[in-house]
């Protein structure tokens, strides 16, 4: 049967007494995809601040740590809207500094003006602006969510790559010991199943892998006392994630941040699994 087009009529949510912050709040607590953010769970609502008010939202990405501190407002975007968003972000981030968080601003109208504003916070603070329609067919009413300032991530691994860089035996010592050290090798063979010029590199945070000195980090790898973390540059995908699943690997997470899934390895793991990790490395770097 053919589509049908329907005339909808915007209407202003703060000009209309059916509705109110409530009102929005509980649709987005009820169904948080509509945020357009990602696949979210409702942690709290109306979340008590210490001498600061309540938090309307907050929000966690059900494969990761990450958060979202959430404040809706009806009308234009204001001065102590963007002041409130920013507090409570920053009381929760204090709070539970396990998590990653960010703040979100959802209102009608965000200004140019301000959007220029929350736009100077942008980088130094994690912040996202959303637009909010409110549109009406027939008798129903629907919320339109647009995402108009993003979150800037600011650097990624390979620009900070040679700040400083370490050597084998400090993997060995401080973080790993020489036989989970040695399962980066072990993954590097396969990596050069299909790329032959990569090797390892030694930084602080990771072990990367670089091509005539030239960082290329489509995976990294992080020994550990009882094993290692292979960190893999893969879009999330549910077929995916069931495949690992369906092998055995450890899985920990998705890090939405950086857009890497989470490995945990040991010996027997890796040999087990030659050819399936061959094709997710080989997978993350063609991406």
């Amino acid at each position: 049967m053919p589509m049908t087009y329907v005339k909808h009529e915007t209407i202003s949510l703060k000009n209309n007494s059916e509705f109110n912050e409530k009102w929005v709040q509980e649709i987005i607590a009820n169904d948080s995809s509509i945020l357009g953010l990602g696949d979210l769970i409702l942690k709290d609502k109306e979340r008590i601040q210490p001498h600061a008010g309540r938090l309307d939202l907050l929000l966690q990405d059900k494969d990761s740590s990450k958060r979202w501190e959430v404040e809706i407002q009806l009308g234009k975007v204001d001065e102590s809207h963007i002041i409130r968003t920013i507090e409570y972000w920053d009381i929760e981030r204090k709070r539970y500094p396990q998590y990653e968080h960010c703040a979100v601003i959802v209102a009608e109208d965000i200004t140019s003006r301000f959007l220029n504003v929350i736009s100077l916070f942008n980088g130094a603070i994690p912040l996202i602006a959303i637009q909010m329609n409110a549109v009406k067919i027939g008798e129903s009413v629907s919320l339109i969510f647009t995402k108009v300032l993003d979150q800037t991530v600011i650097g990624l691994e390979d620009e900070e790559e040679d700040k400083e860089v370490t050597d084998r035996n400090y993997w060995e010592q401080k973080w790993g010991t020489k036989a989970t050290v040695a399962m980066a090798d072990e993954i590097l063979k396969l990596i050069n199943t299909f790329s032959s010029e990569l090797e390892l590199k030694y930084n602080k945070f990771y072990i990367g892998l670089a091509s005539n000195g030239q960082p290329n980090n489509f995976a990294i790898f992080r020994p550990q006392k009882s094993g290692i973390r292979l960190e893999l540059r893969i879009n999330k995908s549910e077929d995916l994630e069931q495949k690992i699943d369906s092998v055995g690997l450890d899985m920990l997470d998705y890090d939405s941040r950086w857009g890497r899934y989470r490995i945990k390895l040991n010996n027997e793991s890796i040999d087990k699994n030659k050819d399936f990790l061959i094709e997710l490395l080989q997978n993350a770097y063609q991406k």
